[in-house]
């Protein structure tokens, strides 16, 4: 990956450009800081909440070289968290030799100094943590990453199938051996990626630590993981998720057709869209339909 470098420059720039101040939250909801295995992670708990009635749980991963405020900044999850009603869980990932964090995906990305920290279990036993803590409705647990988030949305699904419903990759990838990748159960998966994105490309590549697939492999994995038929549909409407492109630049390929467990897999294809797609205000309610439409068989 050897743009890394840029890749935190460049989000902070469409950060203070193009993607807006963070809202305040609204009054009656709280964030509250748990702890797992020593690393302290925020939850948002919205005004809504009731402890009597389950509410679903989504758990945001952050790029390389940033971190969760951040990644909230960019994708805006916490208005709809309050007006839909789901808890919203804000982990970091560690920290390597040159102090930016990261999270130990896959070979390609990001545990460039092979530190060996185990992300995955340190994932599972937060999603455990906050379901011990609130009422979580386990049919209703989703991860959403972007970049090196995203690689790790996909490594959640293939290690912890029994406890995530759905993940959602903004400009990641799965692993790049089928063979690591074994889910008890199936899990929708959708996959949004910039046709032009220089850093994880969309046909595939590979960097000093490892490859990665392209996004044809990469959805093709996981329609044959859940007993897709190769069946299209590309009837949904273009999306405009990216504001810096003209019109509504991202086309919809879908796969549910035979299907396990009603699960679905996508694919938002930005034409000509980079790493970092300027996202519109469309970006977070579109990725979070997708998610609370996936629930987990009982």
């Amino acid at each position: 990956m050897t743009a890394r470098r840029g890749l935190l420059a460049a989000l902070l720039l469409c950060l203070l450009a193009a993607c807006g101040e963070t809202r305040d939250e609204p009054e009656t909801a709280t964030t509250v800081t748990l702890t797992v295995d020593d690393r302290p992670f925020r939850l948002y708990v919205p005004g809504g909440y009731d402890p009597d009635r389950a509410a679903p749980l989504v758990v945001v991963l952050h790029g390389f070289e940033t971190d969760a405020a951040m990644q909230e900044n960019y994708f805006k999850l916490t208005p709809e968290a309050e007006r839909r009603g789901f808890l919203y869980a804000m982990p970091e990932g560690t920290k390597n030799q040159a102090g930016d964090r990261f999270w130990n995906a896959a070979d390609a990305c990001c545990d460039f100094d092979r530190s060996g920290v185990d992300d995955s279990g340190y994932l599972r036993k937060l999603i455990d943590a906050v379901t011990r803590t609130y009422s979580v409705d386990d049919r209703r647990v989703y991860v959403i990453g972007f970049s090196n988030g995203g690689y790790m949305a996909h490594r959640m699904a293939c290690e912890h199938s029994s406890e995530i419903t759905a993940i959602v990759s903004l400009a990641g990838a799965a692993t790049n051996d089928p063979s690591r990748c074994t889910p008890r159960r199936a899990v929708s998966v959708l996959q949004i990626h910039g046709t032009a994105d220089r850093i994880v490309r969309y046909h595939g590549g590979q960097n000093t630590t490892g490859s990665y697939p392209s996004v044809a492999d990469t959805v093709g994995l996981w329609r044959r993981l859940n007993g897709c038929t190769e069946q299209t549909d590309t009837s949904a409407a273009p999306i405009d998720l990216d504001s810096g492109l003209p019109g509504a630049e991202t086309a919809v390929t879908a796969y549910s057709t035979g299907c396990r467990d009603g699960t679905r897999v996508e694919l938002w294809s930005i034409k000509d869209g980079g790493h970092i797609p300027e996202l519109t205000d469309g970006f977070a309610p579109a990725v979070v339909d997708f998610m609370l439409a996936r629930v987990a068989p009982a």
